[in-house]
């Protein structure tokens, strides 16, 4: 097999618009990275670059990508590929079902994403064996420069490729994907809604399920009466006060009965005796 790849890497894919600011140096009328100033970006190393941005490009999170408040690029991990067939992975060593991603290819893209990002950005694994994506996660994510993420396929990559990277890997809980392109989405969704007016409203994100270990409560809109049941005569009291005090005590309710472990982390919090309370 021949393991010097038959032409260059293509460059990255780009979404969104380039950023326009003063500049003596004059800009391309055509680019595959468009220059987003400032913007968070999020960096995927795949072999589906095809599937970005998908979902993320529609909604709030479509609207913020293409105002340019965030930024998406994808790399081709086909493109870095090994020999005439473009290998990207090779079988276990020690034997074992399935292949394994190659550790000098996936370099290979990884050092690209790197330049790219100048060294900023934490890398990140999508792999089940992970940290829980959670929102407080998302939270710290979002106030960094932006995340090189490396979707997973087949049996893995390579440990000494997330060795070497210092490599954080990430799960969206207890079960296993065919890849980590969803798992991919999901992160950057939950990110990229708390970047500065994607949502245009922060009190959404203050308020919503998580923000202080505990679940969001019970939401109601009109008609004041469905099939026969009535929104809770509190919250059509007008009274702000004793309506947030609902809130709040439904929040800890559904918290304590649901998830135990937020619960608890919510009483330490607090100091709040979780059996009495």
């Amino acid at each position: 097999m021949n393991d010097t790849p038959d032409q260059p890497a293509k460059p990255a894919r780009s979404h969104g618009r380039i950023a326009v600011r003063p500049t003596l140096k004059p800009r391309e009328l055509m680019t595959d990275r468009p220059d987003l100033a400032k913007a968070w970006t999020a960096r995927v190393i795949t072999l589906l670059p095809q599937a970005f941005p998908g979902i993320l490009g529609e909604s709030l999170t479509g609207k913020a990508l293409d105002e340019g408040k965030w930024q998406l690029k994808t790399y081709d991990l086909r493109d870095y590929g090994q020999g005439r067939h473009r290998n990207v992975d090779d079988t276990p060593a020690g034997g074992g079902a399935g292949m394994v991603l190659r550790p000098d290819v996936m370099s290979a893209a990884l050092d690209d994403a790197l330049e790219d990002a100048k060294g900023l950005g934490r890398v990140i694994y999508l792999s089940p064996r992970g940290r829980k994506l959670d929102q407080q996660m998302a939270q710290e994510l979002a106030v960094t420069d932006g995340v090189i993420l490396v979707c997973g396929r087949f049996e893995g990559l390579d440990q000494r490729v997330i060795d070497h990277y210092d490599m954080m890997e990430v799960s969206l809980g207890d079960f296993v994907m065919t890849g980590g392109e969803l798992a991919a989405q999901a992160l950057i969704d939950a990110t990229v809604r708390l970047l500065p007016g994607v949502l245009g409203n922060d009190a959404s994100t203050e308020e919503e399920s998580f923000s202080d270990h505990l679940l969001e409560h019970p939401q109601y809109t009109r008609p004041a009466t469905w099939r026969g049941l009535p929104i809770p005569e509190i919250l059509m009291s007008g009274h702000h006060g004793k309506i947030a005090e609902w809130r709040k005590d439904m929040a800890q309710e559904i918290t304590k009965q649901r998830r135990p472990d937020l619960w608890a982390a919510y009483c330490a919090k607090y100091g709040i005796d979780p059996e009495s309370a």
